[in-house]
């Protein structure tokens, strides 16, 4: 029996089964040619070289990118595609972004690809933001109290809860709710902003709250 089946099978019996973000995913460190300045490219014939420069404040999505890098840089970075996912490892460290561009990541990105079979985008977007997430992402990464680089190994071995597709469609669905009211009052006042960001935060907390007992 395929993995997917066994992961479809545990969710029809207990609605709900939690696995390692490996076993369902693909996750691997971004690649940096060196020196840079050799493999800088013009955009018309270069490809998308992605830095948290290039990440809007409170943005989901990367859509543009500064600077290229040439087809030859290419084969020394690694190359991530439209819908896969990036998170930085030092600076704002952990926050998933998702891609709506092909690219190139350095060595200062991790990347989450091939996690389609079992979960959605906008699902995965929401638990990977939780604070649940964040803050097992932050201890495993501390030492000696303060946070390091997230490595690889680290996000492979977070353990996610993931319902049925119907599940995680009506999740989404609040989700995308709440937040949609959160950016409609961007103009407001802070403190009003702050506490629509908060609740949004609490019922976005209790949704991906499941209670964990069975692992796949």
């Amino acid at each position: 029996m395929k993995y997917a089946d066994v992961v479809k099978l545990l969710q029809y019996v207990y609605g709900v089964v939690f696995v390692k973000l490996s076993g369902i995913s693909t996750i691997v460190r971004g690649a940096s040619p060196r020196p840079i300045k050799n493999y800088i490219a013009d955009k018309s014939d270069g490809v998308h070289w992605i830095k948290i420069g290039d990440v809007k404040p409170g943005a989901k999505y990367i859509d543009s990118t500064e600077e290229y890098i040439t087809k030859e840089g290419a084969k020394k970075s690694r190359c991530v595609k439209v819908g896969d996912f990036i998170l930085s490892n030092s600076m704002s460290f952990g926050r998933p972004y998702i891609l709506k561009i092909n690219g190139c990541i350095h060595d200062g990105w991790l990347s989450i690809s091939e996690y389609e079979e079992y979960v959605l985008t906008d699902y995965l977007y929401y638990i990977l933001s939780s604070t649940m997430i964040q803050n097992e992402m932050a201890k495993r990464a501390s030492f000696g109290g303060a946070v390091q680089n997230l490595n690889a190994d680290i996000v492979r071995e977070l353990v996610i809860p993931i319902p049925a597709i119907s599940e995680q469609k009506r999740i989404v669905s609040i989700l995308d709710h709440f937040d949609k009211l959160c950016n409609d009052i961007s103009d407001g006042l802070p403190a009003e902003i702050e506490a629509r960001r908060k609740q949004y935060e609490y019922y976005r907390d209790k949704l991906l709250s499941f209670e964990e007992g069975k692992n796949a």
